[in-house]
């Protein structure tokens, strides 16, 4: 493979990889969010590509990459190293074109990502206990089994694969005056950066990464903030960018920006609650960031992209129950009670007439610091909105109980 260091890309480069995707993609639709709108201050157009039939945009680099294959590499087959979308992506057009995929994926990678992968075509080797070591051997496996290794972001072929969002959002909506991209290794931000600053120089570009990965920020900025957590946003947590990413990308993009998990996790819930569709943390960078920062970027009309939907259900049912938490919609009391009979119920009584709702109550006698007469109560509830949950606790304190709200980190 060609030093990424000397390897550059153009307009005419994604648009040739639309006319080759051209319908085993899907156009997805950009529009106008009025509601996201009016809560950010900026006109918001959102390009849902949480709705590619493998639920991300990884698709169209993986196809524009897997059409320039050979017929003697078709024939023996692809390999990468991927836990996330670029592996469904990749395994799917290429048992959809006949090639064989393998994905080398670490060994505590979740059970779920092996099944997905596996069910669009996929053969998965587990190998490593880290995304380093799976890449390392799939490197290997390139070389013995004469393979060809796509990576996921750091070549041209796929970033020109993912610049095509950027030609579509800009057909849909030529007016656009920002796009606001989601950055991992940067293959995205690439792309569509390319695309977007040849069709219209003036437009301004800005990347999103988390807060917990910084790594395209430290790169670009010269800084060295520290890198590694465990992000809602797994999708872009990448440890080291791509180097032909990074060597477009410093003279790209106007900004990166940073968004801490609250952000992601308030994105995500918006996306659910107001727009009806599932983002994973990844592909609500974007609006992330115009939430985070909302100085920044009002009055600006700004697309961006819903970059997948794979996310946990579980997991998304954390991140919505969370959000009502933070909005003051449910809430986890801490009384001080004396262990007497009544006690609870003339707690109760105030939850009534206050039409606050009971969700679970855990009562803790022996492992506190209080007097063997005492307990510590723990009240889960439901308020229609922090106002009514904040007249309860003025109540209940006036009643003279110590009342304290168990905060979210």
């Amino acid at each position: 493979m060609t030093d990424t260091a000397e390897l550059q890309l153009s307009l005419e480069d994604v648009r040739a990889a639309a006319a080759r995707i051209e319908g085993a993609v899907v156009r997805t639709d950009c529009d106008y969010s009025r509601t996201l709108s009016e809560i950010t201050g900026a006109d918001i157009w959102l390009k849902f590509e949480n709705l590619q039939f493998t639920a991300a945009y990884k698709e169209r680099g993986a196809l524009n990459a897997l059409l320039h294959l050979s017929d003697e590499q078709r024939a023996r087959g692809v390999i990468a190293a991927s836990a996330g979308n670029h592996a469904q992506g990749l395994s799917y057009h290429g048992s959809r074109l006949g090639i064989p995929v393998t994905i080398v994926m670490p060994r505590p990678t979740p059970t779920v990502k092996v099944m997905q992968t596996e069910a669009v075509g996929g053969t998965v080797v587990l190998e490593g206990e880290t995304f380093d070591e799976a890449y390392a051997h799939a490197r290997s496996m390139e070389r013995q089994l004469g393979l060809t290794f796509i990576h996921p972001f750091d070549h041209p072929l796929v970033a020109a694969g993912q610049g095509t969002v950027a030609l579509e959002m800009l057909e849909d909506v030529p007016d656009l005056d920002m796009l606001v991209i989601p950055v991992g290794g940067g293959g995205l931000s690439t792309g569509m950066g390319v695309a977007a600053r040849a069709i219209k120089p003036d437009i301004a570009l800005i990347g999103v990464e988390a807060e917990l990965f910084p790594s395209m920020y430290n790169k670009l900025k010269h800084d060295d903030l520290p890198c590694g957590g465990d992000t809602l946003a797994e999708g872009i947590a990448v440890k080291e960018p791509g180097q032909f990413t990074s060597n477009l990308l410093r003279g790209l993009l106007d900004d990166i920006v940073l968004v801490d998990e609250g952000s992601l996790e308030r994105a995500v819930s918006l996306l659910l609650q107001i727009e009806k569709t599932v983002a994973e943390g990844a592909g609500a960078a974007g609006l992330a960031a115009v939430l985070a920062h909302p100085s920044r970027f009002k009055g600006r009309k700004i697309g961006i992209p819903i970059t997948g939907g794979n996310i946990d259900t579980r997991l998304l049912a954390n991140v919505l129950l969370r959000d009502l938490a933070r909005s003051g919609r449910l809430a986890r009391l801490r009384l001080t009670l004396q262990d007497r009979p009544g006690a609870l119920f003339k707690v109760m009584r105030e939850f009534d007439r206050h039409n606050v709702n009971i969700i679970e109550i855990y009562h803790q006698r022996i492992f506190t610091h209080l007097p063997a007469k005492g307990l510590i109560t723990d009240i889960e509830c439901e308020a229609r909105d922090k106002e009514q949950l904040d007249a309860l606790v003025e109540t209940l304190r006036e009643m003279g109980y110590s009342v304290t709200s168990v905060e979210l980190n």
